[in-house]
């Protein structure tokens, strides 16, 4: 075998042990979260908070919370994204990611308050906030995939007698997954944070048993939601970092 096998092998063998450290982390996380319960002396209180119907029904509304507010951010940024960077339109571009910049330089708490004064409160009213707060990175991230890839090749493409839909289907899309998949992963990962300040208003997930917590003045409480939201956050950017490797084109 020679050496730049036995080196491919070697950084294959490190990427697979690599893989699987984010979801040992997160069951040891789970674990020791189970081991703090078991050891407190929870009063009636605590208990109630804790209860195990209680704790998934929030954790449940939290998942939903960021797989709808990420679909939708999906559905909406990388349309965008490849829209603005049309020659016909590409100028609009800077004036539009100066408001995705503006809506993500609000804190996130702001444009929750804002929008349920305006459209009142709720699970959707939560989303579109969620939506607001990561489109940035997604549409960004679509927008400089497609500007980087080599204006050789579009113009190889174009003289092999290819539409412009063609291009950007067949050269461009493809040569730009890498970047835009980055762009999701991050608004994935705001999401799961954010989605905790949407039990403010009355949309659940795991901010309100952190909310409980505070209000109630039961670090047990506390504790369990900030360390189940962290565990989750792990094991959504391990998903989505699986994802990311295996919708990546092969050769990029």
């Amino acid at each position: 075998m020679s050496a730049g096998a036995v080196q491919a092998t070697t950084r294959g063998g490190a990427r697979r042990s690599r893989t699987w450290v984010p979801p040992l982390v997160v069951l040891v996380l789970l674990g020791a979260i189970w081991a703090y319960v078991g050891s407190s002396q929870l009063d009636s209180v605590e208990t109630r908070s804790l209860a195990s119907d209680v704790v998934l029904t929030a954790l449940w509304q939290h998942v939903q919370l960021v797989v709808m507010s990420t679909l939708l951010t999906i559905a909406v940024g990388v349309p965008l994204g490849v829209l603005l960077t049309r020659p016909r339109i590409s100028r609009a571009g800077a004036v539009v990611l100066a408001a995705a910049n503006a809506s993500q330089a609000v804190p996130s708490i702001g444009v929750l308050v804002v929008l349920a004064i305006v459209f009142g409160v709720g699970f959707w009213m939560a989303v579109v906030a969620l939506v607001l707060y990561a489109l940035l990175p997604v549409l960004r991230n679509t927008m400089v995939g497609i500007r980087q890839v080599s204006p050789a090749l579009i113009d190889a493409g174009r003289g092999m007698g290819m539409s412009r839909r063609e291009v950007l289907v067949t050269i461009e899309l493809p040569l730009a997954v890498p970047v835009m998949l980055a762009g999701i992963r991050v608004a994935l990962i705001l999401n799961v944070g954010v989605a905790t300040l949407a039990a403010f208003t009355n949309a659940g997930g795991l901010g309100s048993v952190i909310s409980s917590g505070i209000s109630l003045d039961r670090t047990p409480v506390l504790v369990v939601g900030s360390a189940l939201t962290m565990a989750l956050a792990l094991a959504v950017d391990w998903l989505a970092g699986l994802a990311e490797r295996a919708l990546r084109p092969r050769g990029i």
